[in-house]
């Protein structure tokens, strides 16, 4: 049995690309999404640092996190959407020939 091929769509590869991930097509969504939740856990705690000690103003901290929120768009899919968008070629074709059966 072979690993599923997975089609990331280009809006995503790039917004991933943009991070610093870079998916094959062997790579479950699950995966990405975990590695990509870990950089932005990772991210929102150093600008939570930087605000305790003092490197960051208090009332520019919102709107690093919204931006930061923004950043790490892809976040907002649950792991389900992420397989549904990127649902590699043969497993499309396996559904759609036990339709036609």
């Amino acid at each position: 049995m072979t690993a599923p091929a997975w089609t990331y769509p280009p809006e995503l590869l790039a917004a991933l690309g943009d991070l610093g991930l870079a998916p094959a097509a062997t790579t479950p969504p699950s995966v990405v999404r975990e590695a990509l939740s870990g950089l932005y856990r990772y991210e929102l705690r150093r600008m939570r640092d930087a605000l305790r000690a003092g490197e960051i103003p208090k009332a520019d901290y919102i709107g690093l996190v919204i931006a930061l929120r923004k950043k790490y768009w892809p976040l907002t899919l649950p792991v389900e959407g992420w397989e549904r968008i990127c649902r590699g070629a043969g497993d499309a074709h396996r559904v759609d020939s036990a339709a036609r059966d």
